[in-house]
């Protein structure tokens, strides 16, 4: 392949993109020159001597020196392409000091290059000539074969290589204690996982010569689910154990790989995590001070034993104390010691509980000696941390408690009681004095643990407690946890609170988890932390020692700094954060760490001028190359580092580089000079648009875009822009916030309210300030890669931003309507000085003269205005497209949103300050009852604008409307505090219309509120116009949601709110809803809808409510103090009381079911008494008249055993009734005032009979006749109780003495005195009538009863859709049928009556039809009456009576709702077709047919099947009460004769022998064939007859009775037909033997009654047709069994 080198500014023709650069050194005669590739350079890695390219498509190309290709590349400087890879497509590509390593799309690692100390990963090779592929495989994982690992991106080193897979864990292979891996043998061949970084997510590894980095995301609660390790990796030993000793328990994490133990110059410094070593500290050691301030003290909890306590006193940058893998590290710059031996080390610990710190020393000796075996330690500190394998913690005291806690109660809370004398805090006080000053520069940083563990004492002897002191660790952004991987890193101990600063509150200033719920999934993490290990003989790791590392450790001083990106140079490290700092440490010998000092061992910022900040970073051998924003968009360029003189070898400085401690003034000379700090290049303005740097070796590399249609130029200022914003927030937290919530007094000096609203605020702004670090660091990093417009985040979640500007403006328009920045005023004053020129410089204020309020007001609104910047960026990249490209159409919508964004903040700005010059003004007394923080002033009548129609001459009115509330301000004029009253008015509650000008001339509007309507007068139709728009968008606003804005265009297309809304409202005028609350459905300033109200006293009414009264369905509960429980109702209502059907349950146990009216019992009830209903002592059914029982109704009185049925008049018994007892009593007559008064009929169970009268319940007083059983009677005059020896002083007869017939004693003819069936339950039809809408039975159109109906059904079904009891599928289907009006007028022919039968069928089913709920009801009241004490048998008649009556009175609704339905008898004429015989043609009947022209309409056939079925029991008992005698004697005498076997009992009967079945169809031997009957034949003749017959008992009516026995006549025709094969007509003399054969045989039970129920309801019309002669027969049947005589 062709590349050419050129001039970098020479107009090369390498295309728009990735243009490479490459130079060495700083000096100004330097010329960058120009490698030309085919395709856009994407990456460059840079070894000592060579290079790799990544160019667009995924091929590598390498140059330089690369002496392990076996034929020498003819010209080591043009690039080279590395075929063996062709056909994969690389990713990503790295360069080591002599290899080098690419990663493919699939996530495959290939590695070429040198490998003797196994950095390419392959065993057996010294040098790898060709990309080779290495495999990364998990042993821990089950599969076979053993899956590989896929990787993200790689590192390399000199001797070593790191890879970081796509599960975010570390791989390292090759030599050297950089790897981490706890080896035992180097080199490692086989690429191993990095166990101590197991669990935490790893975001970028970097590797210098021989040292290696890590960026890690912060633990947080995310990471709860990552696999918790608990073995090591490698040997598969736990990694930590728990030991039970005697009283106390030992955790112990001390498991360590094999790995040899090298001491270094420093007898007492460990390199090896030795688990067995104590803390060792050396004679030259300091003592570091603790920094707890005095006012804390928390309580000490006994501990489960201190081997567990890891001790960390506050770690500071020149001397840093820090445990390492078991052994406290302390830097040698310290000059005291802590030891036994020098007790000027605790001078400051004066305060010491303790005076004898020996004693101390010697316990804890004591200590160590029973836990450890092997301590080889100096100092007096050995025992308390003699394991700790890895235990970074920087904790004050306060977090020790805590710690120890955690592991106490993880381990079991066990005790230890050896340690009970001791408390940890005094011996902490003894060892870290809190007197001691610091030894620092920067403060250092407090450990903290995303798991926070809670423990009861945390927070104990805090001094304030205020939400700052829990959360102020997130202020300082502490986001870490142990790095012990055992045990203790799962009671990690809580955020703990840096101490230090006596009078300053904490803050919490970065929310917890980032800005927003979905910132880990879209957005960078700014919490990381920067994790080294390796050789530190230069400082490189970071950790203020020169020590080695043989596991990756934390470095504590840049947590909380937002590393976003860390780079290695061969000796030297740099980590930049997301604020465009670069941090540097490490070897400094040509001055590549940016600052003047010597070597450092921990991170110091490189020094570059104020503005500058620097976004991509790369380290060479001995210099650092910075990528930064200068003053213009293009990117420029800094060098920091060693100058490479012209012309020199590049292999000149070998040894220098490994050569480990030279003096740095002969390299200075060797090198030819080095930067004092960072150098800016001069050439880097014509490099074009830099994307990023990269440094390796000796050389530095750049690559630039051509700013092709601007977009590369727009890509620059946004992300630039996005920086210096973020830099700009950062500034305004620490400069500004961050001291003012610090101030100890601030709360007091803001009061409550202001200051809650101040910390919200803050909340806000560390929320935003995240955000922009975030969406910072995305953009800097897509400039990085794909420069490319779907790579912008802020495009597709738009909503993330502008919901976390719309939350911050809100609240500091909160903060500021509330008088905040006034407030704030003092304290800023207090803390900043007079001179505001911090506040002005921050607040980028050109203003002259402004207070410091306004200065705050300013600088808080500063942020919004980043909106319009976005926007106009946004714009600035769409033009770079066409219209119709989607990119287009992406950024300009995002474009528009954010406009849009910006005007309504704007808007809400506005409003803000409106209302904040508003509050000054108005009067002091109402302000602090009115001023709340989310209220804005929309409009005011000051101007009289709007005045009170009819006010007074001296009243004054103030119109106030704010975003809420429409405020009315009353006062009289000369008075001194005008303002005396005010009314507020919710608006949403509030309507409002205008008065139509013409009847009155003025401008007037309506302002309706549920208590009052305003008239207000405008002074103009603009203000009139004005108000009514401004009201009503208010209004509008408050209902779509508080405080949230109206789109700014809706005002024009929605002018009125809904005149119907849901809204809570309280009653404040004197009335019924006095202090009452409602809330629900309003219209017009009236609850209608469905709404709840609740009243002080407990009272709450849940239902329908129209024009402001309580109306239809409802359910009111009202607490009943005297018995402590609730009145409960539920049903309807009317005009605010309860009206219609209900049950009301009172408290006392009693419920009333049934109708209301005005709010009392009124119509047709049922009131139950007692505790249990089902055990209810007393039941009253029928009728109410207001509120007492009038009318008919029968009460049941359980615990007497008494049933009356009768009148009543005001709850008393009044009239006529009857009373019937439980033992057979019956009587019947005149009641008065309650008791049994007046003429009456009593009787008794055996039947003897009084009739007389009678003054008191079962007392007879007066004249009367006593009648015995046997018909003798007494006449006279009684007195006395019935059953308790009655006075008479009378005649005595005996009627029946002469006479033989004893038969003809006349019973006595109940039912005279007593209620007639047609007055009975006159209120239940009544209600039927009403539902139908009519005053009164058959008065109405039944054009408006059937519209009632259809009402009734729908607002029925719609009520029980509502409620939960759901519908079976069929009742649905019967209601969906009704719901259709059937046709009702017009002649009715014989399908017609049967579209009404059925239509009534089906009404009657359902009791949500008028009919059905009128059948319910009367199937209640007969159960009620005739069930229980009712089943007595005088009560037939009766019964039998209502029934009739039912019929008639129901009748008489059927025909009014169909009103050509022919009245009872009438005749509805068949259609001809229909005359069919309904015997056989053939037949010979004996009874002669008529012919049936017509069918007869009559109430019993249309209604009985609907009304009998369901009052079949109850009237049933009754018949079988009453014929149980002769019921009796029928049956003995069926049992007698149905001994006999057929042939006897048919000559016994009498039946003609030409009638006998000779055979029968035999039931078991093959069907068809026939079986004789002979003698003993038994149940076998005319057996189909006698089973028809049976079905007489399950049928309830008595046409389907009658039915049962022409069918059974039939049946008894064919057999006889069959045996005398040929047509036969019967005689009555031939029939009723066999008819009488059948019923024997049918053995019915109660056949009398049977008879009698037919008889008595039978059809009139059937009694003379055949059905009446065949019932005619059946019943001499049943007289001839009961007379039989059996011979």
């Amino acid at each position: 392949m062709e590349t050419q080198s050129k001039s970098s500014w020479d107009d090369g023709s390498g295309g728009e993109r990735g243009l490479l650069h490459s130079w060495k050194g700083y000096s100004y005669s330097i010329t960058p020159e120009r490698l030309l590739l085919p395709r856009p350079v994407l990456q460059v890695a840079l070894g000592s001597q060579h290079g790799v390219l990544l160019v667009e498509g995924g091929q590598v190309y390498s140059f330089g020196e690369l002496p392990w290709k076996q034929s020498q590349v003819p010209e080591p400087a043009k690039p080279t392409l590395e075929s063996a890879l062709s056909g994969q497509r690389v990713v990503t590509v790295a360069a080591g000091s002599f290899h080098s390593g690419a990663v493919t799309e699939d996530g495959g690692i290939h590695m070429w290059g040198e490998n003797s100390a196994g950095q390419c990963g392959l065993s057996g090779l010294s040098t790898v000539p060709n990309p080779t592929p290495v495999a990364l495989q998990d042993l821990d994982t089950v599969t076979v074969p053993l899956q590989t690992v896929p990787v993200l991106e790689l590192a390399c080193g000199e001797k070593h290589t790191l890879a970081l897979s796509v599960q975010r864990e570390v791989w390292a292979w090759g030599s050297g204690c950089q790897l981490g891996l706890n080896a035992a043998v180097f080199p490692v061949w086989k690429p191993q996982k990095v166990e101590h970084l197991a669990g935490r997510y790893v975001l970028q590894v970097a590797c210098g010569a021989s040292h290696s980095l890590a960026l890690v995301r912060c633990l947080g609660s995310h990471d709860g689910h990552r696999p918790h390790v608990d073995k090591c990796g490698r040997c598969n030993e736990l990694l930590y154990t728990m030991t039970d000793k005697e009283d106390h328990v030992i955790i112990s994490d001390s498991h360590y790989c094999p790995l040899g133990v090298e001491l270094t110059e420093d007898d007492g410094k460990l390199e090896a995590p030795n688990p067995t070593t104590g803390l060792k500290t050396s004679p030259s050691e300091p003592v570091l001070p603790s920094y707890t301030s005095k006012s804390e003290s928390p309580a000490v909890p006994t501990v489960a034993d201190p081997t567990s306590v890891p001790s960390q006193p506050h770690a500071s940058e020149e001397g840093e104390a820090s445990l390492v893998n078991g052994m406290l590290q302390v830097s040698d710059s310290d000059t005291s010691a802590l030891s036994g031996a020098e007790s000027d080390a605790v001078a400051g610990a004066k305060s010491s509980p303790y005076p004898d710190e020996q004693a101390v020393k010697d316990y804890l000796k004591k200590l160590s000696d029973n836990t450890q075996t092997n301590t080889q330690a100096s100092g007096g500190l050995n025992a308390l941390l003699p394991s700790t394998g890895g235990l970074m913690s920087s904790t004050p005291t306060s977090a020790l408690n805590n710690l120890v806690a955690s592991c106490a109660s993880a381990v079991g809370g066990r005790v230890a009681s050896t340690y009970e004398a001791l408390s940890l805090k005094k011996m902490m006080n003894f060892y870290l004095p809190s007197g001691a000053s610091r030894s620092g520069g920067s403060p250092g940083v407090v450990d903290n643990s995303a798991e926070r563990v809670r423990q009861e004492d945390s927070m104990q002897g805090k001094k304030s407690s205020s939400t700052g002191d829990i959360r102020e660790e997130e202020a300082e952004g502490l986001r870490r946890r142990l790095s012990l991987p055992g045990l203790l890193s799962q009671v990690s101990p809580r955020l703990l609170r840096k101490a230090g600063r006596p009078k300053m509150r904490a803050v919490a200033l970065t929310p917890l988890g980032g800005a927003i719920p979905e910132d880990h999934e879209v957005l960078p993490t700014l919490q990381t932390e920067v994790w080294s290990w390796g050789h530190g003989e230069h400082g490189q790791l970071g950790h203020g020692d020169n020590l080695a590392r043989l596991q990756p450790l934390c470095i504590k001083s840049l947590n909380n700094k937002e590393v976003v990106r860390v780079a290695a140079g061969a000796h030297h490290s740099l980590a930049l954060t997301a604020q465009s700092q670069v941090f540097s440490w490490g070897s400094n010998s040509s001055g590549q760490l940016g600052h003047m000092e010597s070597p450092s061992t921990v991170p110091r910022l490189a020094k570059l001028s104020e503005g500058i900040r620097v976004w991509d970073v790369s380290a060479g051998e001995r210099h650092t190359l910075l990528l930064a924003d200068g003053d213009c968009i293009q990117p420029i360029i800094y060098y920091s580092g060693q100058q490479v003189k012209e012309g020199e070898e590049e292999g000149g400085n070998e040894k220098e580089l490994h050569q480990q401690g030279g003096g740095e003034e002969e390299e200075e000379e060797q090198a030819g000079g080095y930067t004092q700090q960072p150098v800016l290049l001069p050439f880097c303005m014509n490099l074009g648009y830099v994307s990023s740097v990269f440094a390796g070796g000796r050389r530095c590399v750049a690559l630039s875009d051509r700013n092709v249609m601007g977009f590369i130029a727009s890509l620059h200022e946004l992300a630039s822009a996005e920086r210096r914003f973020y830099c700009k927030l950062c500034n305004i937290k620490s400069q500004i916030l961050r001291p003012l919530l610090e101030l100890e007094s601030l709360s007091s000096a803001l009061g409550q309210v202001i200051f809650g609203l101040l910390q919200t605020l803050a909340n806000m702004f560390g929320r935003l300030c995240h955000l922009t670090g975030q969406h910072a660091t995305s953009l800097t990093a897509s400039l990085r890669r794909c420069r490319e417009v779907k790579s912008l985040l802020i495009l597709e979640h738009t909503s993330i931003f502008l919901d976390c500007y719309n939350d911050y403006c809100s609240a500091v328009g909160n903060f500021q309507v509330m008088g905040g920045f006034q407030a704030l005023t003092k304290p800023s004053i207090d803390l900043f000085g007079k001179g505001p020129e911090l506040l002005q410089k921050l607040s980028e204020c050109g203003e002259e003269n402004l207070t410091t309020a306004d200065l705050l007001v300013v600088l808080f609104y500063l942020p919004a205005r980043h909106l319009h910047e976005y926007s106009r960026l946004l714009l600035k990249l769409a033009t770079c497209f066409e219209v119709c490209s989607t990119e287009y159409q992406k950024l300009q919508d995002s474009c528009s949103k954010f406009e849009a964004s910006v005007l309504q903040l704007k808007r809400k700005r506005k409003e803000a300050d409106y209302t904040v010059h508003f509050w000054k003004i108005f009067p002091g007394k109402m302000t602090d009852s009115l001023r709340k923080p989310y209220r804005r002033l929309i409009c005011e009548s000051s101007n009289k604008g709007l005045t009170l129609q009819n006010a007074g001459r001296f009243s004054v009115n103030w119109f106030i409307l704010f975003n809420d509330v429409l405020v009315h301000a009353q006062g009289v004029a000369p008075c001194k505090n005008l303002f005396s009253t005010h009314h507020i008015f919710p608006l949403a509650t509030l309507w409002v219309e205008p008065i139509p000008e013409e009847d009155t001339g003025l401008y007037g509007l309506k302002v309706i509120t549920p208590e009052e309507t305003l008239t207000l007068l405008a002074s103009s139709p603009m203000e009139k116009i004005k108000w009514l728009r401004s009201i009503n968008q208010a209004v509008d606003q408050a209902l779509s949601g508080k405080g949230q804005d109206v789109a700014s265009g809706s005002s024009v297309q929605k002018l009125e709110p809904p005149i119907s809304r849901t809204a809570s409202y309280t009653f404040y005028k004197e009335g019924r809803l006095k202090d009452a609350t409602y809330e629900g459905r309003w219209l017009s300033g009236k609850p209608n809808g469905r709404g709840v109200l609740k009243w002080c006293d407990g009272r709450i009414y849940t239902g329908a409510f129209k024009n402001g009264l309580e109306d239809g369905f409802g359910e009111f509960v009202a607490p009943n103090k005297t018995l402590n429980k609730n009145d409960h109702y539920q049903g309807y209502w009317k005009d605010g009381k309860m009206h219609g059907l209900g049950t009301y349950r009172y408290a006392s146990g009693e419920v009333y079911d049934g109708s209301f009216q005005e709010g009392v019992r009124h119509g047709h009830g049922m009131l139950r008494s007692g505790k249990l209903n089902t055990s209810s002592p007393s039941v009253f059914i029928g009728q109410w008249l207001q509120d007492k029982k009038t009318g008919y109704g029968v009460f049941d009185d359980i615990t007497k055993g008494e049933k009356y049925m009768g009148m009543w008049q005001d709850h008393q018994r009044q009239g006529t009734g009857v009373v019937v007892t439980q033992f057979g009593l019956y009587y019947e007559g005149a009641f008065k005032d309650n008791k049994m008064m007046g003429t009456g009929v009593l009787l008794s169970e055996d039947d003897t009979t009084y009739e007389g009268e009678f003054s008191d319940d079962w007392t007879l007083s007066g004249k009367g006749v006593l009648t015995m059983p046997n018909g003798d009677y007494l006449e006279g005059s009684f007195n006395g109780e019935w059953g308790s020896g009655l006075k008479v002083t009378g005649s005595y007869f005996k009627p029946h003495l002469f006479d033989t017939d004893k038969d003809k004693t006349q019973a006595m003819k109940l039912g005279h005195l007593c209620v007639c069936a047609e007055d009975k339950w006159p209120a239940v039809f009544e209600e039927c009538w009403s539902q139908l809408g009519c005053e009164a039975p058959g008065r109405g159109e039944p054009e408006k009863a059937w519209e009632n109906i259809a009402v009734a059904l729908t607002i029925s079904r719609r009520h029980i859709l509502d409620s939960p009891d759901v519908l079976s599928r069929s009742h649905n289907k019967t209601l969906e049928s009704l719901e259709v009006i059937p046709q009702h007028v017009g002649p009715i022919t014989m399908d017609r009556y049967n579209a009404i039968r059925l239509y009534l069928i089906k009404a009657c089913d359902t009791p949500l039809h008028p009919l059905g709920q009128l059948l319910e009801s009367l199937v209640a009241v007969y159960r009620m009456t005739y069930v229980g004490v009712g089943a007595n048998r005088r009560l037939l008649h009766q019964a039998v009576s209502e029934i009739k009556s039912y019929l008639n009175r129901i009748f008489l609704i059927v025909r009014f709702l169909f009103p050509d339905l022919p009245e009872e008898g009438g005749l509805i004429p068949e259609p001809t077709t229909d005359l069919q015989e309904k015997n056989e043609p053939n037949s010979t009947d004996a009874l002669p047919e008529s012919p049936k022209p017509a069918r007869v309409v009559s109430s019993s056939a249309l209604l009985l099947p609907v009304l009998l079925p369901r009052l079949y029991p109850p009237l049933f008992t009754l018949y079988a009460l009453d014929k149980e005698r002769e019921d009796d004697v029928y049956w003995e005498c069926v049992l007698r004769l149905n001994k006999q076997p057929d042939l006897a009992l048919l000559a016994f009967l009498g039946v003609q022998q030409k009638f006998w079945p000779v055979s029968i169809p035999a039931s078991l031997p093959a069907p068809g064939e026939k079986q004789l009957v002979i003698s003993s034949t038994k149940d076998a003749c005319f057996a189909s007859a006698v089973e028809t017959l049976q079905q007489i008992s399950t049928t309830f009516t008595p046409s389907d009775k009658l039915q049962v026995i022409q069918l059974t006549f039939e049946e008894i025709t064919q057999e006889v037909q069959a045996l005398l094969k040929q047509d036969f007509l019967w005689s009555m003399d031939d029939l009723f033997p066999v008819f009488l054969y059948v019923v024997l045989r049918a053995r019915i039970r109660n056949l009398g009654s049977e008879v009698s129920l037919i008889e008595d309801l039978m059809d009139p019309c059937v009694q003379h047709g055949e059905h009446g002669i065949m019932f005619t027969t059946l019943k001499a049947c049943y007289y001839q069994i009961q007379h039989e005589k059996v011979t």
